[in-house]
């Protein structure tokens, strides 16, 4: 019997867990290393979404290790109005590696707690209240982050915060809007803020956005979005707050994403990829946002704010990003990667877009091309298949929309692994096509 079946462990799981959302693995994951996790048998799972798309580095990087245990055996957590070396340190290194206008650090645990932060600055500083979003966004499950969360998770919990609004984001693979037969993202933008402009109390405080969408289907904005945008809250006293959560410390093939564009935001925040998988977060401001906020009385005292172990985790994380050329690395594994998935495109026509930046690409799957019609049953075959090869991967499902799987490998990850990748993918296509849906 396989050791992953354990009956003791999941009628221990079946007893004592809430399950907050999908359904668990049959697996029992005992250890991981670089770009691999291990189940109770020995077999090695190719990890193709770093973790919860935040081990940025693989798992178990050596030198991450090393700041742990230096950490947890000599500062570790601190009284929150105490600072140390660490949280200075990494501070004054993410306003080094960011633009002007980015000067000012508080740093957290989770992402939901720093898009939490960066929407209370936002309200404090403006004295508004309206915050609006895409309506594909994820941005955390905690009130104000939840409220400003469309693409899933909102029914059955009352009523979110008031002033929340929504537009669309822009699909290029499914445009509502077109000119002379190409997407018109910008007639799209258009009409969502004379929408907003009529909904809204005038009391618009702030945008929050992705720069790629990734629970929402993994839309990237095209370029020139992020610039009109930002010009659409300066005409309305807006902040512009960016979540760069996945996109952040590379993975894009820039340092940021904002800096293809050449646009600041006002606030960003970065999350998961900041911590390589432990919880760090951060909200960065200018200097005129954090001091308005601070004369005008900004609390956001957490258990874990400015803790020593994470912040050292953070800058070591910057240190290896930026000494090793992974945000280079990215760039250019990105571009094996996307051309992997493109030529599994040629052969499957449930193969219906291939789209993303860097490492962080998604592959959305239709019933066929021709109608792109969803085909979730397909999806969810798909996975399993992937699964059963020994390959991990994550596909997100949202009206309207086809499955879209998310795939970010470490930054670390190897040409091998990349072509292992793509190979046990397109096995799992093979073998799920196979059961009555047709290649091309």
């Amino acid at each position: 019997m396989s050791r992953n079946a354990d009956p003791q462990f999941w009628n221990d799981a079946r007893r004592h867990l809430i399950r907050y959302g999908g359904r668990f693995e049959p697996l029992i994951i005992e250890r991981a290393r670089g770009s691999y996790v291990y189940d109770a048998d020995g077999r090695a799972i190719l990890d193709f979404t770093s973790g919860q798309m935040s081990s940025l580095l693989g798992h178990g990087h050596p030198e991450i290790a090393a700041v742990v245990a230096d950490h947890a055996a000599n500062l570790d957590h601190l009284f929150s109005g105490m600072l140390s070396r660490p949280v200075v340190d990494l501070a004054r290194g993410l306003a080094e590696a960011t633009p002007a206008g980015l000067d000012r650090v508080l740093l957290l645990s989770t992402g939901g707690e720093s898009n939490e932060a960066a929407i209370k600055m936002a309200k404090l500083y403006t004295g508004k209240f309206e915050v609006v979003g895409f309506a594909q966004s994820w941005h955390g499950v905690t009130g104000g982050a939840a409220s400003a969360t469309y693409s899933a998770g909102r029914r059955g919990y009352g009523p979110a915060a008031v002033g929340s609004l929504a537009i669309p984001a822009p699909n290029a693979y499914r445009a509502r809007f077109e000119r002379g037969g190409q997407p018109d993202w910008r007639a799209e933008l258009d009409y969502g803020f004379d929408l907003i402009d009529s909904q809204s109390s005038g009391s618009l405080a702030a945008f929050i956005a992705e720069p790629i969408l990734s629970t929402g289907g993994v839309l990237e904005l095209p370029p020139g979005y992020l610039a009109a945008l930002k010009r659409k809250c300066e005409e309305r006293g807006m902040l512009l707050i960016l979540d760069e959560a996945q996109t952040g410390l590379g993975r894009t093939g820039h340092l940021f994403a904002f800096e293809r564009d050449g646009v600041v935001p006002d606030i960003l925040t970065l999350s998961k990829t900041l911590g390589a998988g432990l919880p760090l977060s951060a909200v960065l401001c200018s200097a005129e946002v954090e001091e308005r906020c601070h004369e005008r009385g900004f609390i956001f005292y957490t258990t874990h704010v400015s803790d020593p172990l994470p912040a050292a985790v953070g800058l070591k994380v910057l240190e290896v990003v930026r000494r090793d050329g992974l945000t280079e690395r990215a760039r250019q594994a990105g571009a094996r990667l996307e051309a992997g998935l493109r030529r599994l495109q040629d052969r499957f026509e449930c193969i219906g877009d291939v789209r993303g930046r860097g490492l962080l690409l998604g592959m959305e799957i239709v019933a066929d091309r021709g109608s792109k019609r969803p085909a979730p049953e397909l999806g969810a075959a798909i996975t399993r298949a992937c699964m059963d090869l020994g390959l991990s991967m994550n596909i997100v499902t949202l009206p309207g929309l086809g499955g879209v799987f998310r795939i970010a490998p470490p930054l670390t990850v190897s040409d091998e692994e990349l072509d292992l990748g793509i190979d046990l993918l397109g096995r799992a296509l093979e073998t799920a096509t196979a059961a009555g849906f047709t290649k091309a």
